[in-house]
């Protein structure tokens, strides 16, 4: 490194926020595990990063003496695999950098020996099976690139990020993203690209009903390993199942066709579960309340004869409901707080995040108004069906397909403190 880069003391800075996403055709099963290539294609959702999102801050100086790396608060290992490729193939892709103001110049070659101090913040549970993975990493990448000034477009670095974790390279990008799982041994075209953004179909509304905010018992990177050495029906979805619901997802959300979009989704989500459940031994992400809510959408929708709600459970007992619009957003909020009402002694205000104007829609303000609801009307015959779990969810977030990542000034939203680099 130059001398008289060494012998200053300048930190420098970028901060990002980069949206998490959840998969309506579902990427299970790698078939390269370093490079993280998987055997399907995939599609999902964005979402709105104001409601689930993961902050990085990441900032280079010749005064720090390695690589070091905070996730909500807590300093963790850089040594993993994972973060390592990372690092490295950002770096080999950096160019000269200039701040004037500072008096700073990094050329290509100083890259290699300069070290970056990483903080990242998840706004939602890490590993509770909301993609919190996806959206680190995408960030790590995204801000990384910012920092080193790398030239390559949002396509080459989605190749980068899903060597970090696989979905995150589809949350490099808004609205609807379909993850490539590419041919080529190298890995090179397993990409994401946007199929539409998130102005294409704004009326749909996302209900996360969170089951759990524990850590899951299985891994996804473990339980995608013992699917593929163990599962015959896995097999037989990557090659004859998900190529011909790829297709038809896709002209789905070009046409904007909630009923196809949601039997898709629904149907895609099961045949997931039930590929956890066909590997040995079974893997159990979905929990009673899931099996639950599953039952309750499935019988709305019956009722009304076309699909008003699609679900769809990542690796995790969380429900992710698409609402086709705000209106029936309503609808489903109201059947789910009915059928899970919160426990008396819990602060409704955290019982509810995100989009909290839906609840006036709803009529509800606080606990008093949730035990009034009455019973969804499919069930009025049926007194049986009218039993609530108390506390069964912990809290719901209402949101909505969002934007990709986007920079954010650091005087605000910097996780690192400017003149040392480390944490605030």
């Amino acid at each position: 490194m130059a001398d008289e880069i060494a012998a200053q003391k300048w930190v420098l800075m970028v901060t990002a926020q980069t949206p998490t996403n959840i998969a309506v055709i579902k990427y299970w099963g790698k078939r390269d595990e370093t490079l993280i290539l998987p055997i399907n294609d995939s599609i999902s959702v964005t979402l709105d990063p104001a409601h689930l999102c993961t902050t990085t801050t990441v900032s280079v100086s010749p005064s720090f003496e390695k690589d070091r790396m905070w996730l909500n608060g807590k300093e963790i290992s850089l040594s993993g695999a994972r973060y390592q490729t990372c690092l490295r193939e950002i770096r080999s892709r950096a160019t000269d950098v200039e701040d004037e103001k500072k008096g700073i110049k990094i050329g290509k070659k100083d890259w290699e020996k300069l070290h970056v101090h990483i903080a990242s913040h998840n706004n939602f549970p890490t590993a509770a099976g909301l993609a919190s993975s996806a959206a680190g990493f995408a960030c790590l990448v995204f801000s990384l690139a910012k920092l080193m000034n790398v030239k390559e477009d949002q396509g080459k670095l989605s190749a980068i990020a899903r060597q970090g974790s696989g979905s995150a390279c589809r949350s490099l990008f808004g609205g609807f993203v379909k993850w490539k799982m590419g041919k080529e041994e190298d890995g090179s075209d397993s990409i994401a690209v946007q199929l539409a953004d998130e102005k294409h179909w704004d009326e749909l509304v996302i209900v996360i009903a969170v089951v759990s905010s524990r850590q899951k018992e299985t891994s996804s990177t473990s339980g995608m390993l013992e699917s593929v050495e163990t599962s015959m029906l896995i097999k037989h979805r990557a090659k004859e199942v998900v190529p011909k619901r790829i297709i038809q997802m896709e002209e789905a959300i070009k046409d904007r066709d909630f009923p196809s979009f949601a039997r898709l989704a629904c149907a895609d989500s099961n045949q997931f579960h039930a590929v956890c459940l066909d590997t040995c031994p079974p893997i159990f992400y979905m929990n009673d309340t899931s099996h639950r809510i599953i039952s309750y959408v499935e019988k709305w929708n019956r009722s009304e004869g076309t699909p008003q709600v699609a679900y769809t459970f990542d690796a995790g007992p969380n429900a992710v409901l698409i609402a086709r619009n705000r209106k029936v957003a309503a609808q489903l909020l109201q059947r789910l707080l009915f059928y899970f009402p919160p426990q008396s002694d819990c602060d409704f205000n955290s019982y509810l995040l995100g989009d909290r104007s839906i609840l006036q829609d709803v009529g509800v303000q606080d606990l008093k108004d949730v035990e009034a609801l009455p019973p969804p009307p499919e069930i009025k015959d049926n007194t049986t069906t009218t039993q609530k779990y108390k506390g069964d969810v912990s809290y719901f977030i209402c949101t909505r397909p969002g934007r990709g990542p986007v920079l954010l000034p650091d005087e605000s939203h910097a996780l690192l403190c400017p003149e040392t680099g480390l944490p605030k």
